[in-house]
């Protein structure tokens, strides 16, 4: 007996107490921090799946379930997640909608990074991020082996991040599926996520499609930037964040529209530094752009403005260079001096103002008088306006008749 009552008062002393739960995140504490905030969400969800990963099989878990993991923590500025949540915020989301929105920030982060994997594929872009790209990882992990042709180990890094783009966005729609919402905010907010799905989608076959038709249309450009970046980018996510606070159509729709113009001019102004910008400041190489053969509204504008004024070496001249995968330093500073005599940048930094404007009228049209409307219009403002070390535009000027001889 007594050595029963030794070990009873043992486990009653020196048992550890269960830890107490963790207190709910406030409103006001991601207001503080939203990117850390989606993070540590981000890591909590990944973990799960890396952990679901391992079950399966520990080679698939370590080279593409961990790889996707580290890509979408180390990398990116939360920027969607953000306009998700200052919109939230903005409409009078507050601490029941953290939760939820939390989940959802989480993938935005992943379909994100679904389309950044693909996306480099599709381009064959060997840097994201000023780091080796998803299938360029694979590739340096397993080199072709010269001496067997027939092993298919040079498509291997393509076919393995193609994989794992699928990966990255099925482990968003768990997370949507898994966010606990009422009926209504769930049919809002499932009827947005299936939307920008397929906008991305479609925007990003236009844009393959563009490359591959050496397309020149303008309007043709500015639909594939409305799809392939504006909506998910932006517009989108302002959506849901509106949808989770349970705001009413009107005000859904002029908050929309706002994060539409400010998407499209975020996507004029990565054109510009894909062709101006510092590698050092984007992440990735100069020159990308016009290597691959995108249909960007750039070059589409410059190709017109040279049409009109009857400068036919400049077009001769920037659709020699416009795929050419081996551009080198000297010719892309002609195709940036091209492009300047154009007036082609100046005009589209001038876009960029109009849309910016348009933009600010859509979110003051709303109405909104919550906390995070400052914080949702600076952001608007920011995605168009980060400014590249290098000067993007010049004023406009005549096309220089030296072009000719060239």
């Amino acid at each position: 007996m007594r050595t029963k009552s030794v070990v009873q008062h043992h486990v009653t002393t020196s048992a550890p107490p269960n830890p107490p739960a963790p207190r709910p995140l406030t409103s006001a504490a991601v207001d503080a921090d939203v990117a850390g905030a989606v993070t540590r969400e981000l890591e909590a969800c990944c973990a799960d799946f890396v952990d679901c990963g391992r079950s399966l099989d520990v080679v698939f878990a370590a080279d593409v379930a961990e790889r996707l993991v580290a890509f979408t923590l180390n990398g990116g500025s939360r920027i969607r997640p953000r306009f998700l949540w200052w919109s939230l915020r903005a409409c009078g989301g507050a601490d029941d909608d953290v939760p939820s929105a939390l989940r959802i920030a989480a993938a935005l982060e992943l379909i994100q990074s679904c389309a950044l994997v693909q996306d480099d594929v599709m381009d064959q872009s060997a840097v994201r991020r000023g780091m080796p790209s998803f299938h360029a990882q694979i590739a340096l992990q397993y080199p072709a082996d010269s001496s067997l042709p027939e092993s298919g180990m040079s498509s291997f890094p393509r076919s393995t991040a193609v994989l794992a783009g699928d990966l990255a966005l099925s482990w968003a729609d768990d997370l949507v599926a898994a966010a606990d919402l009422a009926p209504a905010t769930r049919d809002a907010v499932l009827r947005i996520w299936r939307a920008m799905r397929m906008e991305m989608i479609a925007g990003q076959y236009l844009d393959l499609h563009g490359q591959a038709t050496f397309a020149r249309s303008q309007v043709r450009a500015l639909r594939t930037v409305c799809l392939k970046t504006a909506g998910y980018s932006v517009a989108r996510p302002i959506a849901l964040g509106a949808a989770l606070a349970g705001a009413d159509e009107p005000t859904t729709r002029a908050l929309t529209a706002a994060g539409r113009c400010a998407g499209i001019a975020f996507q004029l102004r990565n054109d510009l530094h894909g062709v101006f910008g510092d590698p050092e400041v984007t992440g990735k190489p100069a020159g990308e752009d016009i290597r691959s053969g995108k249909a960007t509204y750039l070059l589409a504008l410059a190709h017109s403005r040279a049409r009109v004024t009857g400068a036919t070496a400049v077009t001769d001249f920037l659709r020699s260079c416009r795929g050419a995968a081996q551009l080198s330093g000297p010719a892309l500073a002609s195709v940036r001096e091209a492009l300047l005599l154009t007036g082609a940048p100046a005009m589209v930094e001038q876009r960029i103002e109009r849309l910016l404007r348009t933009s600010k009228r859509h979110l003051a049209s709303a109405g909104l008088r919550g906390p995070g409307v400052e914080r949702l219009s600076e952001l608007l403002l920011q995605v168009a306006t980060h400014p590249p070390r290098e000067r993007t535009a010049a004023p406009a000027r005549p096309v220089d008749r030296r072009w000719a001889a060239r």
